[in-house]
């Protein structure tokens, strides 16, 4: 397991943006971890520390981290902190509700354009 050496780097949470400061956080690792920036298996710094580091509250930070929990981007591990999730893993619960998805639609008459259509319309949803 490897650590994420001078993460976050330069960037900085932009305090004067309309994105709450968790979810700039939150977008930034997210954006890191596709681009493979941050490996999977990387470690990435303690709640405290990081917002020592981007000078936020620790909540702020908390909060990020338990929502890329809940979104498979990262894992907790006890005492080995919070590492990045490899995209597999992580694509795996979305590709199960995708099939549980296409089988509601198919089950309702739903053509593929259609159901497609309203997957579009939900993801565009804030």
């Amino acid at each position: 397991m490897s650590t994420a050496g001078d993460f976050p780097g330069s960037w900085r949470p932009n305090p004067a943006s309309s994105v709450a400061l968790f979810e700039q956080l939150r977008l930034q690792v997210i954006h890191l971890a596709d681009s493979g920036a941050l490996a999977p298996g990387t470690r990435l710094p303690a709640v405290r520390a990081l917002a020592e580091k981007l000078d936020v509250a620790p909540h702020t930070v908390a909060r990020a981290y338990k929502e890329l929990e809940a979104a498979g981007i990262v894992a907790t591990r006890g005492r080995n902190g919070t590492v990045v999730s490899a995209r597999d893993e992580r694509l795996g619960s979305l590709s199960d509700a995708a099939a549980a998805y296409a089988a509601v639609a198919k089950s309702q008459g739903a053509s593929f354009a259609e159901a497609v259509k309203l997957l579009a319309a939900a993801y565009d949803v804030p």
